[in-house]
């Protein structure tokens, strides 16, 4: 609107779309329940007939409709000229049209802030999915999947909190700026601190830290971390994200399968009211307890090859070729079998499962299988085809991981940028001694992703990763990249 009103400095509303409709629903048609209430949002859709106007309000909880009349509210013909979009205050009575329809009869409004831009209304909403990430202010008006989605997540996240701190976790804050990137294979993103004249790392993942604190005492610790990876983009990958990493004192791999099974079907419970779900048109069943199986059984089940350890280098590398695995002379045996089983069997896997026995070769952290050698007791929680989460009893001998780090400086300096390095200060701490210890990363994103059933990580990330725009004035939008290949 040309002639712009001054906007008040604060807003006083005392009820909700919400509120009033579980207050007043079961109202019937043509009532004039003679109770003022003040409300404000957003004008999602107005029309008028005559002296008659109706509109739609939307805040955060809902939406109510807006009832004006020529005799009842002031500047009638200016309220009729509003602008989708604009936020208004409205105080008024609640009543009941001839149609039934709740409604606020409008006595007294103001404009609270004027949109200068067109907005989209309800019927059309936005189209171009990449507009709808990009404009993510707008998104969560007009698309009430996306307001429902991120709200969920924010109701997972809390239940996460309080399943936790119900069992004596408690919730730390460790460093993002970390001198030495570690606790996940993944290539950081780098950083200067001017200050200290030196590089950094925002953290990959918070697990050494984490791990400190159980040396320090603090047996049952959590943290839902913002983490970064500076890798591609998929509608699996975002390059931050968020990670529920926990550890356990005196707990082993096994407590740790128990933890995440009960705590996903908790979840699941809470935010769908059952532990069978549907994603992406198929059902899916969370319910305790989880298949285990062996990393080298699942290829077996899906190649009809049995492989090992100790099977030949050669043979594994001619599989590789027969099944269009890429691989590197630096693999040994047991990177080769990750290779082909993420090639062959992970994909496949629907309801729940824990892959167990991965080689000591690709798991630096892990503590040694107890019965397996060059296994560790390590697991991986396959949900719908995806890593949901990455667990293992935790290695505790300081000379075996100077050994295993030594040896990803050997994998970096061949080619691996997402190799860990060598951190002294963790190998000092274990040099105090870690218990027996059980540890967690779950990506809550994918967790998100499966109790929402949002096809991309996109939906459930508020902010998530995009291509700058080619010219921000006028509004044209490049879609986002692809191709990330690690996970989370």
């Amino acid at each position: 609107m040309n002639d712009r009103a001054p906007v008040p400095y604060r807003f006083d509303p005392d009820a909700t779309a919400a509120g009033l409709k579980q207050q007043y629903g079961q109202l019937e048609a043509g009532v004039e329940t003679g109770d003022r209430v003040v409300v404000a949002g957003r004008l999602m859709l107005r029309r008028g007939q005559g002296k008659l106007a109706f509109g739609q309000l939307a805040d955060s909880t809902g939406r109510i409709q807006l009832f004006a009349t020529a005799n009842d509210t002031p500047d009638f013909e200016r309220f009729g000229k509003l602008s989708l979009g604009d936020w208004i205050g409205v105080s008024g009575e609640v009543m009941t049209t001839r149609k039934g329809e709740l409604s606020v009869k409008v006595l007294e409004w103001s404009i609270l802030a004027e949109t200068r831009r067109p907005f989209p209304d309800k019927w059309h909403g936005i189209n171009d999915p990449d507009t709808r990430y990009r404009q993510r202010y707008v998104d969560l008006w007009v698309t009430e999947e996306a307001r429902l989605t991120l709200q969920a997540r924010s109701k997972i996240v809390s239940l996460i909190r309080r399943w936790l701190e119900d069992r004596d976790f408690m919730e730390v804050e460790t460093p993002a700026l970390h001198p030495v990137p570690g606790g996940a294979l993944a290539r950081p993103f780098t950083t200067h601190h001017n200050a200290l004249d030196q590089e950094m790392f925002l953290r990959i993942a918070p697990e050494l830290y984490l791990k400190r604190l159980v040396v320090g005492g603090f047996e049952r610790v959590f943290e839902i971390a913002r983490v970064f990876r500076n890798e591609g983009i998929s509608p699996r990958h975002n390059p931050e994200f968020t990670m529920l990493e926990l550890y356990q004192a005196y707990a082993d791999w096994t407590d740790i399968m128990e933890l995440v099974e009960q705590l996903v079907a908790y979840l699941a419970i809470e935010i769908c009211g059952s532990t069978t779900v549907t994603y992406q048109d198929r059902e899916l069943d969370l319910s305790v307890p989880w298949r285990r199986a062996s990393m080298a059984s699942l290829i077996e089940e899906q190649t009809g090859r049995s492989v090992g350890l100790d099977t030949p280098i050669d043979e594994l590398r001619a599989l590789c070729d027969e099944l269009d695995v890429e691989w590197r002379d630096s693999y040994g045996a047991g990177k080769l079998m990750l290779e082909i089983y993420e090639k062959t069997a992970e994909g496949e896997q629907w309801d729940p499962v824990f892959v167990t026995e991965y080689p000591v070769e690709v798991s630096p952290l892990a503590r040694p299988h107890r019965e397996l050698p060059g296994m560790t007791e390590r697991f991986e929680g396959i949900v719908a085809g995806r890593e949901l989460c990455n667990a293992f009893s935790e290695l505790l001998d300081p000379d075996d991981q100077r050994a295993r780090f030594e040896d990803q400086v050997r994998e970096r300096d061949n080619g691996d940028e997402e190799a860990m390095a060598v951190d002294e200060d963790y190998l000092r701490a274990l040099d105090y001694g870690l218990p027996a210890t059980g540890g967690l990363g779950i990506g809550v994103d994918r967790l998100v992703m499966l109790l929402t059933d949002s096809a991309t990580i996109r939906d459930v990330v508020l902010f998530p990763t995009l291509r700058p725009e080619q010219d921000l004035g006028s509004g044209s939008m490049e879609p986002g990249g692809d191709g990330q290949t690690s996970s989370t």
